[in-house]
């Protein structure tokens, strides 16, 4: 992973985490305490779901609490970003591509497509190792278009926290087979990972303004 400084952001530094099928840079921004619990938050997994980006660059910039530790991933699909597709560059959804209870499922550019084996995919093997290597305390996805909170057990009370600090509704659902917070529940059982869905469209600079705070709400030991 390659780091470098970023000029104008207090307390921050850009990793390269890894690249894209098409050999689009992976980035991750480090802002705050490097000592405190690390909360990861990835705004955009399927490229056609772009809402979270609003969030990540809110929380690049604004003024953090004491003992908050964020590492900020614009984006771990920088190909499906580009193009405006759900997949990546080889038609798979990274979000069933995942290995715990990965299964099979479709052919390339099917919406829901596995990819042929569990972590086939070039982005998902670089932020696996990203993951292992921060151990996130708290994990935040940002997906559209269900307008809700999900997850589910043993983390509720934080995920309705959320919700009601977000303004959207929480709902209790389990993670698809092959999704990341189904691999970073079976990794680090102790850590609340979940996904937050926005609707449909942009979201106005008061929504991203109202999530990005309630990150922070949730980050503070």
């Amino acid at each position: 992973m390659l780091r470098l400084a970023v000029a104008g952001l207090t307390a921050a530094s850009l990793t390269v985490v890894g690249h894209s099928v098409k050999g689009r840079p992976i980035v991750a921004y480090e802002r705050g305490d490097p000592s405190a619990p690390v909360t990861l938050v990835v705004g955009v997994i399927h490229g056609s779901e772009p809402a979270g980006l609003a969030v990540i660059r809110r929380l690049r910039t604004m003024p953090l609490p004491a003992g908050v530790h964020l590492w900020l991933v614009p984006t771990d699909n920088p190909d499906g970003l580009a193009a405006g597709t759900r997949q990546n560059a080889h038609g798979v959804d990274l979000n069933r591509n995942w290995p715990v209870d990965w299964k099979h499922n479709g052919v390339p550019w099917d919406g829901y497509y596995s990819g042929p084996r569990p972590m086939s995919e070039p982005e998902n093997r670089s932020m696996r190792a990203f993951i292992l290597r921060v151990k996130p305390a708290l994990t935040i996805w940002y997906h559209q278009p269900l307008d809700e909170v999900y997850g589910s057990d043993p983390h509720v009370a934080v995920l309705k926290r959320y919700a009601r600090l977000s303004g959207l509704p929480y709902r209790k659902l389990t993670a698809p087979r092959g999704a990341a917070t189904r691999w970073q529940r079976r990794r680090f059982p102790r850590a609340p990972a979940f996904v937050v869905e926005f609707p449909a469209g942009p979201i106005s600079s008061a929504t991203a303004r109202r999530n990005a705070k309630a990150v922070l709400a949730l980050s503070v030991p």
